[in-house]
């Protein structure tokens, strides 16, 4: 798996900015767990890697819109220090419903 942060700016003065803004959210969500308002960590193999980044280039209007993915260090832990408000869920690990 390939751990990476996905952060996003999309313009949101127009009708279809906010629907750009909500679609980049949604396909995020569906690889990820959001972080920050445009921020989400995601955990994906290669071929789904691809998938992800050739949908997010088909929702984002490139003069108006920008998406930074960068692939995150392992192990997380190490690397990531977070303060304040963090809902981050390890899904790997079991969880007790």
């Amino acid at each position: 798996m390939i751990d990476l942060l996905i952060c996003y700016d999309v313009a949101t003065t127009t009708e279809s900015g906010r629907r750009r803004l909500r679609r980049v959210a949604k396909v995020c969500t569906s690889h990820g767990q959001r972080v920050q308002n445009s921020v989400f960590e995601v955990s994906v193999t290669d071929v789904q890697l691809l998938t992800l980044r050739k949908k997010l280039l088909e929702i984002l209007d490139p003069t108006e819109d920008s998406v930074r993915i960068y692939r995150l260090r392992q192990p997380r832990e190490k690397f990531l220090e977070a303060f304040g408000r963090d809902q981050y869920v390890d899904f790997t690990d079991p969880m007790i419903l």
